[in-house]
């Protein structure tokens, strides 16, 4: 058998050019990978870099106009943002509760209308009333005439007509007749019979009359109306008006737990409500031994003042608590904050003279012209503060 020649033919020159470039493109491409992958590992992007692109170069004539300023440390009193609703006063807020069963004959007041402490509120027509005042007529009756009795039989024993035991037993009827006659005065004063009420009910002449007036507890505004003319009202049950001193209010505010650590009872408050435009003060008067399950926020009462009353029960608060508590925080001025597209904070940080990159940052508490960075910054950073917006624009917003 013969073996099969094989004869050696050249590639024609096309070919091995092709192959050629392709390698040498080849080889190129791993290089530079290489040499990115050694200044990766060497110099972090969010060192040298902005966002998507290289150092932004300023021209000196440029940088003469920026603002650049170094990142420090600084103590940061703590502030709490919470929201809140506003409720009344608790500790100034009551109902005004009728002590005699029977219809109201009359209601001398309305809502929104200011009473002081002691002020007649309605009138209630009850036989509770006309026997309250019978009964002390009758015992002060008895008082006196016991009394009389008392000074006769003194006079008797001086002259020897009566024995020393009949003295004694008038004058025991007459400290009965004292004890009645404390006892059903009282009852007058538990139902909010005035004084002069009752020195007219001395008066063995005088009418007895059956209405009581349903007198205010507290000063204040009355903020419900509960009842009606003609309207039969309960002893002890049947609450008629409530009363609230609206010079204080509560806000009631919601506290998360990461906050909880740094509010105390005594913590200065600022409130505001969009409708009022003004700003309210309060103080941490509470905070709570729970946590709401819904919310899983902890409450807190805040005592408010309330001038003009603009602070109305339910209405929505934005309140911020000053804390004793401080914080030594890495801060920038707020003027070196600015947003990207997607609305998250960046600064420009000066990488070497004259070229900047985009940060990306994460801020917090914002006070006196400084806001803190919690994230992206070390201390001694310089960051641009002034011309912050030229420098965005130059590089782009993406």
């Amino acid at each position: 058998m013969l073996a099969k020649s094989f004869r050696f033919r050249p590639r024609p020159a096309g070919v091995v050019t092709l192959v050629s470039v392709i390698f040498v493109a080849a080889l190129g491409a791993f290089l530079t990978a290489c040499g990115n992958v050694e200044k990766v590992e060497g110099k972090t992007p969010v060192e040298s870099r902005p966002s998507g692109g290289e150092l932004l170069t300023v021209s000196q004539d440029q940088l003469q106009r920026l603002g650049i300023a170094p990142v420090e440390r600084r103590t940061f009193p703590i502030t709490v943002q919470t929201t809140g609703t506003v409720d009344w006063d608790a500790d100034h807020t009551t109902q005004a509760i009728t002590q005699v069963n029977g219809p109201i004959s009359r209601i001398l007041v309305d809502l929104g209308m200011r009473v002081k402490a002691g002020d007649p509120l309605l009138y209630v027509s009850s036989p509770d009333v006309a026997n309250a005042i019978s009964a002390y007529r009758k015992a002060r009756n008895r008082e006196l005439l016991t009394k009389r009795v008392v000074d006769r039989m003194k006079e008797l024993l001086e002259h020897g007509v009566v024995a020393l035991k009949d003295v004694q037993s008038s004058e025991a009827d007459y400290n009965d007749a004292i004890t009645d006659v404390q006892t059903s005065l009282q009852a007058l004063k538990i139902f909010g019979i005035t004084k002069q009420e009752i020195d007219t009910a001395d008066q063995q002449g005088a009418p007895i009359g059956a209405e009581l007036a349903v007198r205010a507890p507290i000063g204040g505004v009355v903020v419900q109306k509960l009842v009606s003319p003609g309207q039969v009202v309960q002893a002890g049950s049947t609450a008629c008006f409530v009363l609230s001193d609206i010079s204080t209010v509560w806000v009631q505010g919601h506290i998360f737990d990461r906050d909880l650590p740094s509010v105390r009872v005594g913590d200065a408050v600022d409130e505001n409500n969009a409708a009022s435009g003004r700003t309210f003060h309060g103080q941490v008067a509470y905070v709570g031994a729970f946590v709401d399950p819904a919310t899983r926020t902890t409450p807190v009462r805040i005592v408010t003042r309330n001038p003009e009353g603009l602070l109305k029960k339910d209405m929505f608060v934005e309140a911020v608590v000053h804390t004793s508590t401080q914080k030594n925080l890495l801060t920038v001025p707020v003027s070196a904050v600015l947003r990207d597209d997607k609305n998250e904070p960046i600064v420009y940080v000066e990488a070497e003279p004259g070229k900047f990159a985009r940060r990306s940052v994460t801020i917090g508490l914002q006070q006196d012209g400084a806001v803190a960075v919690t994230s992206g910054l070390q201390e001694g950073e310089k960051v641009v503060t002034e011309g912050s917006l030229f420098v965005q624009f130059a590089g782009g917003t993406e």
